[in-house]
């Protein structure tokens, strides 16, 4: 047998076991089990933006077991299988990839994004932002918003454009920030963050990666600061900000 099959049978295996005789195991339901993939997925961002492989291969592993024990308790009353889900995965990409398994031909991976958008409008979506989760953080689901936009042609030509409407957008939050009204202050913060993701697509930049990866970039040099101000028997929130800047910018040198 293929090691594949072998190493997903066993997995399968373990799966009827635990749900047959482990007291936790049998006691989980879809709804119980929601919380802890969403966590799963999140340690696997966390490797991914780490770069750790063997992290990577680990959490792949917690979030397959995942999978196949959300399909295990669905065949249970009779829902739907393992079988089901696999089956109906590869007929959606056998049937969104034309240029493929079909007679289409495309020019490059702009094309295949395109066809693939229009094909689900055809098999029923109403819009092609419809297979947006509501529940994304919100620069996420700026990003995929973006994405799918530009997948229907609806996008800028270029990045100095895009870099233009930033500028813009940078001076109507700087006139309501002056102005005083946060309300207005608040939606123009909004359309900033919108118009700079928008940017990062066309710098080929992600902006959710690029953003986490400088929130541990900071908490390793705070940390390092404050742990050096302990050593020396000192209080951090007892210096001043210009001593605090001097074991700073000790942290950005290492």
């Amino acid at each position: 047998m293929d090691a594949r099959l072998a190493a997903f049978k066993r997995l399968l295996n373990i799966m009827d076991d635990l749900r047959s005789k482990c007291p936790w195991d049998m006691k989980q339901t879809i709804d119980s089990l929601r919380y802890l993939t969403l966590e799963e997925v999140y340690e696997l961002s966390d490797a991914i933006i780490e770069g750790n492989m063997q992290e990577i291969k680990k959490e792949l592993g917690d979030i397959m077991l995942h999978l196949v024990f959300y399909s295990k308790i669905a065949s249970e009353t009779n829902s739907f299988d393992i079988t089901d889900v696999l089956n109906g995965v590869c007929d959606k990409l056998i049937h969104r990839h034309p240029h493929i398994y079909g007679d289409i031909e495309v020019a490059d991976e702009i094309e295949v994004k395109a066809n693939w958008e229009k094909l689900k409008l055809k098999e029923g979506k109403t819009s092609v932002l419809e297979g947006v989760p509501k529940s994304l953080p919100a620069m996420v689901k700026s990003m995929r918003i973006q994405e799918k936009a530009r997948g229907v042609g609806f996008d800028w030509d270029d990045k100095h454009q895009v870099w233009d409407k930033v500028k813009e957008e940078l001076m109507e939050l700087k006139t309501e920030i002056d102005k005083g009204d946060e309300k207005k202050t608040n939606d123009e913060f909004g359309d900033f963050i919108f118009s700079l993701i928008n940017y990062a697509r066309f710098v080929n930049v992600n902006p959710e990666n690029s953003l986490e990866k400088t929130n541990q970039k900071f908490i390793k040099r705070f940390q390092y600061m404050e742990k050096q101000i302990k050593s020396k028997g000192q209080n951090l929130s007892d210096l001043t900000l210009k001593e605090m800047d001097l074991y700073w910018n000790e942290a950005k040198a290492i």
